[in-house]
């Protein structure tokens, strides 16, 4: 394992143990002052099909990071599911990046937790080493333009009308 990955499972190791839920005052979005373009990505998902990011072009997307181990990303995907309920029909794209686990471990889990978004691997934690992840859970929102617009470090309630306000907003800005 390189040493930057390692470096990165345990800070994220690390921080998925502390504190797991924002707290009320925290459901914010942290505004990225550069708009620079989102790192490319091809994943698979869990069914085997192929992702490319690009194929969302021209498309509001929500990208999170996120692991199955992690007790805040637990707590955080049934709101995504439910904002994804809301949006879906919106024309705007949530992608779910699991880092390092397979098929075989988040299958099971989504019996638990069930998510009808799509959910990627990133079997060796290439694609979230590209991204400014902080620890899991992170989730950036991206505009039209694949550009990176906000970003989430930590668990939040996506279902949150304050949330879903911004990232509707950029699709206005089309």
């Amino acid at each position: 394992m390189r040493a930057a990955a390692l470096g990165l499972f345990l800070f994220v190791a690390l921080f998925c143990t502390a504190s797991t839920w924002a707290e009320e005052g925290t459901q914010t979005l942290t505004l990225l002052p550069e708009r620079q373009q989102a790192p490319g990505f091809v994943l698979k998902d869990v069914n085997g099909e192929t992702h490319r990011l690009s194929d969302y072009r021209s498309r509001v997307v929500i990208v999170n990071f996120w692991a199955t181990w992690c007790p805040p990303c637990r707590e955080e995907l049934p709101s995504m599911q439910r904002a994804w309920e809301q949006i879906r029909d919106e024309g705007i794209a949530m992608l779910g990046v699991n880092v390092g686990e397979d098929a075989d471990t988040i299958f099971p889990f989504t019996a638990y937790y069930p998510m009808e978004f799509p959910l990627l691997m990133d079997l060796d934690s290439k694609v979230v080493e590209d991204w400014p992840v902080v620890g899991l859970p992170t989730t950036f929102v991206l505009d039209p333009e694949g550009r990176l617009v906000y970003r989430a470090i930590g668990g939040r309630r996506w279902d949150d009308p304050r949330l879903l306000e911004k990232v509707r907003g950029l699709k206005a800005r089309q």
